[in-house]
């Protein structure tokens, strides 16, 4: 395959990107990139900042890595750092590579420190300097820095919980804390899928690899496991992991892992793997309430160098289902809109734009909307029309009217007609009355969450 130079390899990806994606999208994100340079089978692409760089990152990383293999074959990975064009270069011509200067500034690491370490795969990002702490994770957070002053005070020290709500971040920033207060302790990071695959590679070439295996992962003074609920219906492997951790344990050596779920509830994991996981530390991160969401947003936002206004920070809090992903992922949109536009944005252009960006909702109608929370509820459909006062219902009638006002734009005189011909001031009520609740009931906000699933 012939080699082809940076800017042509780089065009080529663009012209297979663009026909993938909006014209919109393609203006916002891959604008102002370009390939600075190629080192050792790595692709460092410039972006022109910190959101651009995760937002590639989160949605668009695969296929930019696919399409790059695609046209070289000795491409093995890419990496994003934040470049800005030489100061005597006008703003709105092309970006060259000569004119590249990598900002070593306290928002991204140096070019040097962007590896991550093949030695221990900590990731130097990962720190607690950026580690938000809230009621939601505090308990995990506190578990975490006693073993950093104490090691294996809590052995093993098993954290749990849904997707994205920062269980990588704190095993990561744990494994640095650890190797640069003492050089000499031998601390490693590792999926479960890639200790599956370790063993497996090791099985198809003998006794020697087997053995190899075992001494590589027997080596370390702190072993961090993550993920251990793909290691589901695996024998063979969950036995390797039992003897392993039995000898790091007998050896006095810190042992942590993550996982999904409580251990008790992954299916098919052996029992004495479970009798050793829950006899340690076992810590659940739920999550995140109203107040923690809000610090984080604060935090991203101040990291980006931007303010955005108090009232938009707490819509976004409650407003913005799913995991903390989620939610740096919707922030990163306005923040770059914000850089576009060059103008702060309003709440009425955020919700625009989160309506926007987000799944098309379903067409649905008041009378769909009103079977779904009576269902949830397990009321009659009929109590949320009429005029009862009943508490078991009148929680049901407010969130329904909250759902249409904030997912569907409805009108509070429609909402107030359409529900039992109520004046629109009793839905202003209400809705106010639920967007102030969800800022404290993490009850409510689960049950939110659902019905909109349901929706």
């Amino acid at each position: 395959m012939t080699a082809m130079d940076n800017k042509t390899l780089w065009d080529s990806v663009l012209v297979e990107v663009e026909l993938t994606v909006s014209k919109a999208t393609f203006s916002t994100w891959f604008r102002h990139t370009f390939i600075a340079k190629q080192e050792d089978g790595v692709v460092f692409v410039s972006v022109p900042s910190h959101f651009v760089k995760d937002w590639l990152l989160n949605k668009h990383h695969k296929s930019i890595l696919k399409s790059l293999r695609e046209h070289s074959e000795n491409i093995r990975s890419v990496e994003y750092v934040i470049a800005k064009e030489d100061s005597s270069k006008k703003k709105d011509l092309p970006v060259a590579p000569k004119g590249v200067v990598v900002e070593p500034s306290n928002k991204e690491l140096p070019l040097s420190e962007l590896y991550i370490n093949k030695e221990d795969n900590l990731n130097p990002k990962y720190t607690f300097d950026t580690f938000i702490v809230g009621p939601f994770n505090e308990l995990a957070y506190a578990a975490s820095q006693a073993i950093i002053k104490k090691p294996v005070v809590y052995n093993p020290l098993f954290i749990y919980g849904n997707t994205g709500h920062g269980k990588t971040h704190l095993l990561q920033a744990v494994g640095n804390q650890l190797k640069n207060s003492n050089r000499e302790k031998r601390v490693f990071y590792v999926t479960s899928e890639k200790f599956s695959q370790d063993y497996v590679n090791a099985l198809q070439f003998g006794s020697n690899k087997i053995a190899q295996f075992k001494e590589k992962y027997r080596k370390y003074d702190v072993l961090i496991m993550d993920d251990i609920q793909f290691l589901s219906n695996k024998e063979k492997i969950q036995e390797e992991l039992f003897h392993l951790f039995n000898t790091l344990y007998e050896n006095n050596k810190q042992i942590i892992f993550s996982s999904d779920q409580h251990p008790n509830y992954i299916p098919n994991l052996e029992d004495r793997l479970k009798s050793r996981f829950v006899a340690g530390m076992m810590v659940d991160i739920p999550q995140p309430d109203h107040e923690s969401r809000l610090a984080i947003l604060e935090a991203k936002a101040q990291q980006g160098g931007i303010t955005i206004p108090k009232d938009v920070l707490d819509y976004l809090a409650v407003s913005v289902e799913g995991n903390i992903r989620e939610l740096e992922g919707v922030l990163n949109s306005i923040i770059c809109q914000t850089q576009l536009k060059e103008k702060e944005l309003t709440l009425q252009d955020v919700k625009s734009l989160i309506k926007n960006t987000s799944k098309p909702a379903k067409n649905l109608s008041v009378k769909d909307l009103v079977k779904i929370v009576a269902g949830f509820y397990n009321i009659e459909e009929n109590s949320i029309y009429d005029k009862s006062r009943r508490k078991e219902v009148v929680k049901p009638r407010q969130l329904a009217m909250y759902i249409l006002r904030e997912d569907f734009s409805v009108s509070y005189p429609s909402i107030g007609q359409k529900l039992g011909d109520r004046d629109h001031t009793t839905v202003i009520h209400s809705c106010e009355k639920i967007k102030n609740e969800l800022k404290s009931n993490q009850r409510l906000v689960q049950e939110l969450s659902q019905i909109r699933a349901l929706i």
